[in-house]
């Protein structure tokens, strides 16, 4: 239990009204809301912050249901993968026995040429293993369901093959069907006067057909959470620590605790999160972000479990362990999402709750209306039995939870976590996008663009450079350090500095080679220090500023030398990532709390036109709520923790993974690689499952409409029946594994 939330394990769900059974079971205790996934067979449990219920209590209101539940089973380490038995293999040898049993009953029925003397007693002999064994799982659910005074899609099926069964043996024993010599045609519809008073091959292909419908969909729930299942079995299973003495020591991950150091060597995985203490090498992140180019890392920098190590060795200190890795988050967000529902299967669920009451009615209203307007009984009870069998909206129940297994699952393999159905609407109606400028549309790395000696100095553009980064080395802020970066990438020696002081957001001073040396903002060094300041020098400044950049001057003997201009990255899919929004019908609106110099630079070098400069923490906010109010549906891309509210606030929040936690926890998407084209591409992912959920939901429902309508009709013989509601559960789930080949663009 964490946060407030219980997951519990559920078995014995057989269909959709059954999840929205134990939902409302579990709703009538105080303090809970609930949510069951068909799908998944989960049930999240929310309680208020005043309640303490006891998982047992829980547990108890799902057994009174009639169904299992059970607290999630802790990861057995170092388990065999041969190990998990086939959940599906006890439905595979039902369908399998049943089926070939089956067969020949349906053969004999329909072909009146092999039906030889006395042929029905051995389509009995064949069909009742069949529609008692076979049909057993329909049987035993609708019983349970039954003494709960609850109805669900299984008790549509039991009845429809018990009466089929029971029909043909009143027939048999009781009827002139027994008779020597008996024979018997295929009817497709209630109304051929040439229609069989024995169903034994309705009994038997109903029950297969279903059973293959149940398998097929048992294997298909398997292959959409293949993409979670593998993520999570991405992590190391043992690590080389180093103990006292420096000896190695493997021991499974399970038991790495914080401050552990673990040795990698190239091609093993990262065991755990933790910091670079030795070493460099090129690490594999595409498990991470999606990305296949491995990333630098060396001494300092920080990596994540199981990632690749592809290059040297490295020296890691475990920072974090279990369930607080970048992993598990990832897995939990997935879970998470995989768990919800979208507002349109809520009704799908609630329309479920009561089809199955309903549709018994309209069978017993067939069988009359039939017998009232003069039909034979013989076609008032086919028509009865199609319509309890062609009815069973399994397809209802599916529709949402494979397209969110297979959509979340294939986002999580190319860096973009879903946070839920929620998420997925939200992403329809949405048109305008705003972008945070630092860390999004840009690198968030300040860089070293340009050295610019004064025209009177007689100092070089290296010298510049090799004082400023002698003075600056003493500093942590973000351009001291690209200063300090540029000089020792373009091979500048650095001078030992001593004496340094720093004057908060103004400059910094230093003795370098026995002269004092000055550099920061030109204000600074006017006010404070009287420096003298070439015409060209201010020149240089405002060009820089007004191009976006950071302008320091470098002084020394009460003179500025020159300038050395400083600043942030655009990203270099940037400007792609922008035509493509516009591609999708997102108006893009950058928001940043630099000057306004900075951000119209950056905004003109990627195609953007609205800006909004000089925003603080609560006027993102204000503006995200200002477009809304305009009528907008809003987008916010962020990274930082100036950034949660609007992200919390705007009607999608998108965090880049490279950001803050406090941004990543407002969002509704995270894009773990940090690149702006994937946002692009989740937008999009976002958008096809969506589509694809209501693609499902359609079909679901205009089967239904559609097909009780002919069944009551008589214009379906119940063998078909079954078929097409077999079809119509596979072809839902089989439309949502299609996800898996979504591609982001190249």
């Amino acid at each position: 239990m964490t946060d407030g939330v219980v997951e519990l394990d559920i078995t014995g769900m057989t269909c959709a009204s059954c999840a929205n059974r134990i939902e409302r079971k579990l709703g009538k205790l105080p303090g809970v809301t609930a949510t069951v996934n068909y799908a998944t067979e989960k049930a999240q449990v929310r309680l208020d912050d005043a309640t303490d219920t006891d998982p047992a209590v829980l547990i108890a209101a799902v057994e009174s249901a009639g169904y299992g539940a059970s607290l999630p089973a802790p990861p057995v380490p170092d388990a065999p993968p041969g190990d998990d038995p086939d959940p599906t293999a006890a439905l595979r040898r039902r369908l399998v026995v049943s089926a070939v049993l089956a067969l020949p009953v349906v053969v004999l029925s329909m072909v009146p040429v092999l039906q030889f003397p006395n042929w029905q007693w051995l389509a009995l002999t064949l069909a009742a293993p069949v529609a008692v064994w076979g049909a057993l799982p329909f049987h035993r659910a609708a019983w349970v369901n039954a003494r709960h005074g609850a109805a669900t899609m299984d008790t549509l099926v039991s009845v429809g093959v018990l009466a089929a069964f029971g029909w043909s043996l009143y027939a048999l024993f009781l009827g002139d069907a027994g008779m020597r010599g008996m024979h018997m045609a295929f009817a497709w519809l209630a109304t051929d006067p040439e229609a069989s008073d024995l169903y034994l091959e309705v009994a038997s292909a109903v029950t297969v057909f279903i059973l293959a419908g149940r398998y097929m969909e048992a294997r298909a729930k398997q292959q959409s959470g293949a993409a979670l299942r593998a993520l999570l079995e991405l992590g190391a299973k043992d690590a080389a620590v180093l103990r006292d003495g420096g000896a190695e020591v493997r021991v499974p991950v399970a038991s790495l605790v914080v401050g552990d150091v673990v040795v990698v060597r190239p091609g093993e995985r990262i065991p755990s999160d933790g910091l670079v203490r030795e070493g460099s090498s090129a690490v594999d992140l595409s498990m991470l972000t999606g990305e296949a180019v491995p990333v630098e890392v060396g001494a300092g920098d920080r990596v994540t479990g199981a990632t690749v190590n592809v290059g040297g060795r490295l020296v890691v200190e475990v920072t974090r362990v279990g369930s607080d890795t970048e992993l598990a988050r990832m897995g939990r967000l997935v879970e998470d999402a995989q768990t919800g529902k979208a507002d349109v299967q809520r009704l799908a669920d609630r329309v479920s709750g009561v089809f199955v009451p309903i549709v018994i009615g309209l069978a017993v209203l067939a069988f009359v209306g039939w017998l009232v307007f003069g039909g034979s009984v013989t076609a008032a009870f086919t028509a009865a039995v199609a319509t309890l069998i062609i009815a069973c909206p399994c397809a209802l129940g599916l529709a949402t939870p494979t397209a969110l297994l297979v959509g979340t699952g294939r986002g999580s393999q190319l860096g973009i976590l879903i946070g839920g159905p929620q998420a997925l609407e939200q992403t329809r109606g949405v048109d305008t996008i705003v972008l945070d400028k630092t860390g999004t549309v840009t690198t968030g790395e300040m860089t070293l663009r340009s050295v610019l000696p004064a025209d009177c100095s007689t100092h070089t553009a290296d010298d510049l450079l090799r004082m400023a980064a002698a003075v600056e080395d003493g500093s942590e802020h973000p351009v001291a350090r690209a200063i300090v970066r540029a000089a020792v990438s373009h091979g500048v020696v650095v001078p030992t500095a001593t004496q340094f002081a720093n004057t908060a957001g103004s400059g910094v001073q230093a003795v370098v080679d026995g002269e004092v040396v000055l550099v920061g903002g030109v204000r600074w060094l006017t006010d404070s220090w009287s420096v003298s300041v070439p015409d060209d020098v201010s020149a240089a400044i405002a060009a820089a500023e007004s191009d976006g950049g950071t302008a320091v001057a470098v002084a020394q003997g009460g003179i500025a030398l020159g300038v050395l201009v400083v600043g942030d990255t655009v990203k270099a899919e940037a400007a792609e990532a922008i035509a493509r929004f516009r591609a999708l019908g997102l108006h893009p609106v950058l928001l940043t709390g630099d000057n306004d110099g900075a951000a119209r630079a950056v905004a003109e070098q990627v195609g953007i036109d609205e800006v909004h400069a000089r925003a603080t923490p609560a006027s993102k906010l204000d503006t995200v709520r200002r477009l809304q109010a305009e009528g907008h549906r809003v987008a916010m891309v962020g990274d930082g923790v100036n950034d949660a509210a609007a992200l919390a606030a705007a009607d999608l929040g998108i965090a880049m993974g490279a950001g803050t936690d406090a941004a990543i926890a407002a969002s509704d998407i995270t894009v773990v690689s940090g690149r702006l084209t994937v946002v692009a591409d989740a937008i999009r992912l976002s958008r096809v499952t969506l589509g694809t959920i209501k693609g499902n939901l359609f079909w679901a429902f205009a089967y239904n409409v559609a097909a009780i309508p002919l069944a009551m009709a008589g214009l379906l013989n119940p063998v078909l029946a079954g078929a097409a509601m077999a079809f119509s559960s596979v072809f839902v789930v089989t439309n949502s594994l299609r996800l898996r080949r979504f591609a982001p663009r190249p």
